[in-house]
């Protein structure tokens, strides 16, 4: 079956929507997510959008604080871009009908780690909810959007699908749409479209503790790295420092504003141990500290520490974190009166599909934005609240461009075949599925976490090399599933991680290694790039 429209955009969280809405006044728009439509990590981001709206910040200030999260490594054209973007940006969200918390008529400005000024835009302590509500309430009243619920797509198509054996035109790669799998009807689709935007969001289920939902298994990196695309410093994966200890799959968030509010980080003992890492205590970077915690929990033998909020106003703290509040009630947890347990959780990929200032991948016509993108904002550590401001203004950015240039598109091939089953059968064997993702998930976590060393990155590399082979003998003889889909772009993600560590030979922000336990600005203040 083939379906053809303009564009085509993977993924439903605020990269997804907002290009899908800014786009449709000049062509039709198929937007394909893998669940719900408000299933996105955009629903689960609780902090906020960092931005310079007070007259008391400057962007130059906010610049400089991205820079100093990211080890420097951090595109400084990409950083002043996005820095700069940002208030138009927040703006054009209120007015599409974000109601973001205020302080009288002025914006509440909260503070989160790594940040010198007040500049997080936030809807009390669900952030990313409110803004996925109203973008989906403008997409679903727009006639050139239809949104596909439930379609978890394959594989982007490019020259590679067009049985031909000339190769003349193969020097340049083309994406042409995406084969997509319908699961209530099991029957894959050919999407076709002159532009497709990859927006699938993050890659945290290759590790065995993440905040991300089900749905975040790296599929826009797997699918873009096999079509040819250039993939950029996948070894940087953020660890949210505090998630609520054993609070299920995903991991409960305790956001970073609740330490930008006074929160305070303490051992066992009821030490203010941060002091001894930074001397910005618990509002310290988050690369910084997730390691302290590892290092006390290593040190200790203990399973958590504690996040303390009991010395603050606790009709202020319910105000403020009422979302987590309640949460943590459900866990027998009165925040205003007792210890947070909290314990590290992957959180943000700052790798992923490399793009230019327009969000142009190294593939005509395809683009990225988003938590799959490195556009070179985030460097080797994301600050807080960056991820929200970037999608938004990557995704006015790509808009702007394809508006700007939609004469230049030569059009889609017309021999583009539908899929092709051949070859494969129905399988009960899903028993390898899972084994597989479970045993992908503890390697990572075991040997690819916040804290590494050359021997357990080769180890790392052997197994996920094994179950690759598996995955891959598995899948050519195999009917397709989401199952399947995703375990093998959850290998394919895990090897990119591993190859990106062992290459860079320093610690540099999220990437610790202790054989390489310093900072190499003369030989590695680049990219790991990889194709």
């Amino acid at each position: 079956m083939k379906l053809e429209s303009d564009f085509l955009v993977i993924g439903s969280g605020i990269a997804g929507l907002s290009f899908a809405l800014r786009i449709a006044d000049t062509g039709t728009v198929s937007i394909v997510t893998k669940k719900e439509t408000a299933e996105s990590n955009t629903n689960y981001a609780q902090g906020g959008i960092a931005s310079v709206m007070s007259s008391t910040d400057s962007f130059e200030n906010h610049i400089e604080d991205t820079m100093k999260a990211g080890a420097y490594l951090c595109h400084r054209d990409t950083v002043e871009h996005v820095v700069h973007d940002g208030p138009e940006r927040i703006n054009e969200l209120i007015e599409i009908g974000v109601q973001f918390t205020r302080s009288g008529k002025e914006l509440d400005l909260g503070k989160e780690g790594g940040h010198s000024k007040n500049r997080i835009v936030h809807a009390a302590d669900l952030t990313g909810k409110e803004i996925e509500r109203a973008l989906l309430d403008k997409v679903a009243s727009h006639p050139n959007i239809k949104v596909y619920e439930n379609h978890v797509t394959i594989d982007l198509i490019t020259e590679h699908h067009l049985f031909t054996t000339k190769k003349e035109n193969h020097d340049t790669i083309h994406c042409w749409g995406a084969y997509v799998l319908d699961i209530n009807k099991n029957v894959v689709k050919t999407f076709i479209a002159k532009n497709t935007m990859l927006a699938t969001g993050g890659a945290g289920h290759v590790y065995l503790h993440t905040t991300n939902p089900l749905i975040a298994t790296g599929d826009g990196v797997a699918m873009a790295y096999r079509a040819g695309a250039a993939i950029a410093n996948m070894e940087f994966i953020q660890f949210h420092p505090t998630t609520l200890f054993n609070s299920g799959s995903p991991s409960f968030l305790i956001s970073e504003a609740v330490r930008g509010f006074g929160g305070i980080l303490r051992n066992a003992q009821g030490e203010d141990f941060m002091l001894k890492y930074n001397p910005q205590g618990s509002l310290a970077p988050r690369d910084i500290v997730a390691r302290a915690i590892d290092n006390e929990l290593k040190r200790t033998g203990d399973e958590f520490v504690y996040l303390d909020v009991t010395h603050l106003h606790g009709e202020k703290i319910k105000e403020h974190f009422p979302n987590i509040y309640e949460r943590c009630l459900k866990h027998g947890i009165d925040m205003t009166k007792d210890l947070i347990p909290v314990v590290p959780a992957a959180h943000y990929s700052c790798g992923g599909v490399v793009t230019d200032l327009q969000g142009k991948t190294s593939i005509k016509n395809l683009f990225a934005c988003g938590e799959v993108s490195m556009t070179g904002l985030h460097g080797a550590n994301r600050l807080a609240s960056n991820s929200l401001l970037e999608a938004v203004v990557y995704s006015h950015d790509a808009a702007k461009y394809l508006k700007q240039n939609k004469d230049k598109n030569n059009g889609v091939p017309a021999n583009i075949p539908d899929w092709d089953y051949s070859g494969t059968v129905n399988t009960e064997e899903w028993v390898l599925i899972s084994h597989d993702r479970k045993e992908i998930q503890q390697v990572m976590w075991d040997y690819v976490g916040i804290v590494r060393s050359t021997h357990r990155l080769a180890r790392a590399q052997r197994r996920i090399n094994l179950i690759q082979e598996e995955v891959k003998d598995f899948y050519k003889r195999t009917k397709v599933s989401e199952g399947l889909i995703e375990l093998r772009n959850l290998a394919c993600v895990a090897d990119l991680i591993i190859r990106s560590a062992i290459a860079r030979k320093e610690s540099r922000g999220l990437h610790y290694n202790t054989d390489y336990n310093f900072l190499n600005d003369v030989e590695w203040l680049k990219d790991t790039l990889i194709t």
